[in-house]
């Protein structure tokens, strides 16, 4: 499928203009980032086996390959439309491939334990998503993992998350991307938000703190519409499988 010019123009200089994120940066960030999935990803990622073949698409320069290097896997690949993020990416060693993500998917073998996309699903607009995660689907063993990190239209502040990259095209709530992977044969499906983490003395007071903002906010919601949520953060998690029959999730 034919990237859009605007958004050819703008991954080409995706690092260098716009994340200004160069090799150095990389080494310095990754701790943080780990510590950070440890409680966020790593009891996802437990029950995988350590020779699964998992596929980042969206990989950028190649963080979420290097954590998962890091847990003990072995059969990890990512994939990046932008030519800079490759380049950090391989410079780390990792086996990243600069190639568009329709053209990948349409010629995968053999197929994937996992597929990982993190602020990956927002870069398309609903006409590509229709095309895109068919592909996903085809590209994941029976009962494969596919794992969403994306904005949550919900949140208290999605918006600096939506409109701070001019690739962005798609927002979603949970009810939506529920709806979208649901009919494209995908079950099981579990929403997490990002949020604070405990991992320090600061990670525990924010996590309280957010606890309770989010029974202010939701008590804002009852009074206005008598309804509440359990996902305000600006962005969200999904974890959902490739159903052993579409049909049984509608398709």
């Amino acid at each position: 499928m034919r990237v859009p010019d605007f958004r050819q123009r703008l991954y080409r200089s995706y690092v260098s203009a716009f994340k200004k994120e160069g090799r150095g940066q990389l080494a310095a960030a990754d701790g943080a980032f780990f510590r950070y999935w440890d409680y966020k990803y790593r009891p996802i990622f437990s029950s995988w086996p350590r020779t699964a073949a998992i596929l980042e698409l969206g990989c950028g320069p190649g963080r979420m390959l290097r954590y998962l290097r890091s847990l003990g896997f072995s059969r990890v690949k990512g994939i990046d439309l932008s030519a800079e993020q490759i380049e950090l990416a391989q410079a780390s060693g990792t086996d990243a491939e600069g190639i568009d993500v329709f053209d990948f998917l349409r010629s995968v073998d053999e197929p994937y334990a996992a597929v990982i996309a993190l602020d990956f699903l927002e870069h398309f607009t609903k006409d590509e998503l229709m095309a895109l995660i068919p592909l996903i689907h085809g590209a994941l063993d029976e009962g494969g993992s596919l794992v969403i990190q994306t904005p949550n239209g919900e949140g208290l502040f999605p918006n600096q998350v939506v409109y701070g990259d001019l690739t962005h095209s798609t927002i979603f709530t949970p009810s939506s991307l529920s709806q979208l992977l649901s009919v494209m044969g995908f079950g099981e499906l579990r929403f997490f938000e990002t949020g604070p983490a405990p991992k320090n003395l600061t990670g525990l007071a924010r996590s309280a703190l957010w606890r309770a903002l989010k029974a202010l906010a939701n008590g804002v919601r009852i009074i206005e519409a008598n309804k509440r949520q359990d996902l305000w953060t600006e962005n969200m998690i999904c974890v959902c499988s490739r159903a052993a029959d579409p049909r049984e999730t509608g398709r």
